[in-house]
């Protein structure tokens, strides 16, 4: 089971902030950091502003080692996908090809409004259409050229550079849609992550990728399968109680919809998304300030998981 570190810095963290929380993922020996892309913060004042997904992860890019590097999910509203293959390929080079990228539709109006970002209505669409371009212009030879002319892009010509450093970057598609989601990552996923759900929804979901893997004419265990769930683990009630206060959730809501509780029972929990089919689990961390709590997770939760 790999454990990954999943940070939501809209919510408020400034870049040093998580310079500090990728340091931790890669020396408590996390397999990787990702990080959300918004604009605007859901509750709370935001303080000190957003941190753009992409320029973060060209700074940590320099500032790690080991560790992947991600988002959990780009969203297709916010770039233009040729603009996109471009930035990614290039911090996938300056990480030395250690970059992966979630692709979103993008959901969040608000953020769009607040910042002056269009915000269409057939965002599936041209989700689609923006993975069909991402992945073919890095598939493209050097030397050859790429054109696409959909619905909403056009492009003639394209040299289709720069060129990763990877040869593949690991595309992560995700969500709870029960009939184009599936479709649209059996056709370009690497990976497929559900957030923020029951363990029994989580399975349902794995079943319908896996279904239409196979009609796609793929291997349904060609995907990784993953789950993000928030969390508040601590050594007894009241470190569980603090925890949780301090991201403002109540204990009992985050023991039945997240990895809440001691180490022995978010293991167990982990153990239940591993039987419904998850291989990788994402900690969704709100409080950036709480070093702590990666060690404890890193010592008592990922060592009985190794």
């Amino acid at each position: 089971m790999d454990l990954r570190i999943f940070t939501e810095p809209q919510q408020g963290a400034s870049y040093d902030t998580l310079l500090s929380v990728a340091k931790a993922t890669e020396e408590l020996g996390f397999d990787a950091f990702f990080r959300s892309d918004h604009y605007l913060h859901m509750g709370g004042d935001g303080l000190p502003g957003p941190t753009d997904a992409w320029i973060t992860l060209a700074g940590l890019a320099r500032e790690t080692r080991r560790i992947r590097l991600g988002t959990l999910m780009t969203a297709g509203t916010f770039r233009l996908p040729g603009v996109l293959a471009i930035q990614v390929a290039q911090v996938d080079q300056m990480s030395g090809g250690r970059v992966e990228i979630g692709l979103g539709a993008g959901w969040y109006e608000a953020e769009h409004t607040a910042y002056g970002i269009p915000f269409p209505k057939e965002k599936l669409a041209r989700l689609e259409e923006q993975l069909d371009i991402v992945t073919g212009l890095w598939a493209t030879k050097a030397g050859e050229t790429f054109d696409f002319h959909g619905k909403f892009y056009d492009l003639t010509d394209s040299p289709a550079l720069p060129k990763p450093a990877q040869a593949k970057i690991p595309v992560l598609v995700g969500g709870l849609g029960t009939t184009r989601t599936p479709r649209i990552a059996a056709r370009y996923a690497d990976e497929f992550n559900i957030p923020f759900a029951s363990v029994e929804d989580t399975a349902s979901q794995f079943g319908r990728v896996r279904a239409a893997a196979e009609e796609a004419g793929r291997g349904a265990d060609d995907l990784v399968y993953s789950a993000v769930l928030v969390a508040a683990v601590g050594r007894d009630e009241a470190e569980i109680a603090r925890r949780a206060a301090a991201i403002g959730r109540e204990v009992d809501e985050l023991r039945a919809n997240g990895l809440a509780g001691s180490p022995a029972e978010v293991v167990d929990k982990i153990g239940r998304y591993a039987e419904a089919g998850a291989s990788r689990i994402y900690f969704q961390i709100l409080d950036l300030d709480d070093l702590d709590h990666l060690e404890l997770i890193s010592s008592e939760v990922q060592s009985q998981l190794a």
